[in-house]
C-alpha cells in the first residue's frame, strides 16, 4: 500500500454528510506509515461522482482515465479519515504525481496551512 493509490473502500459506519458505503479513496498517508510492520491504520481521502462536490477548493476534479477511476470524480480532501486497512478491498489504480500535487493542495486549504 503506497501513497497515491487508488482503492476501492466500505466507509461504515458513518453519519451525517461523511461520504459512506463503498466507494473509492486515495491513500494520502505517509509510505513509512504505510509500510510499518503490525500498523493496520491508513489515511484516505474519499471520492464521490457527485457534481455537488465541486465547490471550494478542498474539493479536486480526477478525470478517468490512467489512474483507474471509470467515471470523473471529485477528490473531497475535506473529509480526510483514518480508516482500518481491513475496509480496502481492492486496488484500482494510482494518481498521477500532478494529481498527487493538487490533492496535497486541497488537503492543505483544508486544514488551513495554507
Amino acid at each position: 500500500m503506497m501513497r497515491g493509490e487508488i482503492y476501492r473502500a466500505e466507509l461504515k459506519p458513518r453519519s451525517g454528510s461523511e461520504q459512506h458505503g463503498r466507494r473509492p479513496v486515495i491513500v494520502v498517508s505517509h509510505d513509512s506509515f504505510n509500510k510499518a510492520p503490525g500498523w493496520r491504520s491508513v489515511i484516505v481521502v474519499p471520492l464521490t461522482t457527485s457534481s455537488r462536490a465541486r465547490k471550494g477548493p478542498t474539493s479536486v476534479l480526477l478525470s478517468a482515465g490512467p489512474n483507474g477511476l471509470s467515471e470523473d470524480s471529485f477528490v473531497l480532501c475535506h473529509q480526510i479519515t483514518t480508516l482500518d486497512r481491513s475496509k480496502l478491498t481492492k486496488k484500482i489504480g494510482r494518481v498521477s504525481m500532478s494529481e498527487q500535487a493538487r490533492i496535497d493542495k486541497g488537503i492543505l486549504a483544508a486544514v488551513d496551512l495554507l
